[in-house]
């Protein structure tokens, strides 16, 4: 399976929005340098696939890359579909998928922006195995 990265995203401290990069750095066994969620944990790195992002925004809500918490966008892969334990290829990274989707215990701040919020359906997350820059355009290869 093969696809590509649409967008990068960080946010520089937690409860605030992630914004799209140009460029981002992934430090192993740490997540996305400058991201206020990275650290020694198994949710190092979310990401989202845009297919599942464009199908949200079809009900007319328009949310900017990165509304939904998601480091980085991917399209062509099913993310939600892969197990854990998958390896992807993200540019020079290399990571692990930990886990798909979440509990989300009350609403979010993305839900009550936007009325809900499709990460704990839809997005995986994953641990960093080999750093590496990423950037928009990269391609993603699943092992």
């Amino acid at each position: 399976m093969k696809g590509e990265v649409h967008a990068v995203c960080l946010s520089e401290a937690k409860g605030t929005a992630k914004h799209e990069v140009d460029e981002a750095r992934l430090v192993a066994d740490h997540g996305m340098a400058g991201d206020a969620h990275a650290g020694k944990w198994h949710r190092q790195v979310s990401l989202l696939a845009t297919e599942k992002v464009d199908r949200f925004r079809e009900t007319g809500i328009d949310v900017e890359n990165g509304a939904f918490g998601e480091n980085m966008l991917v399209s062509g892969i099913d993310l939600a579909a892969l197990p854990v334990g998958t390896i992807l290829f993200v540019g020079d990274a290399q990571l692990e998928v930990t886990q798909i989707g979440k509990i989300c215990h009350t609403r979010c701040r993305i839900y009550d922006t936007v009325g809900d919020c499709i990460m704990p359906r839809e997005g995986i997350f994953a641990r960093v195995l080999k750093g590496g820059a990423i950037r928009k355009g990269d391609p993603v290869h699943v092992s």
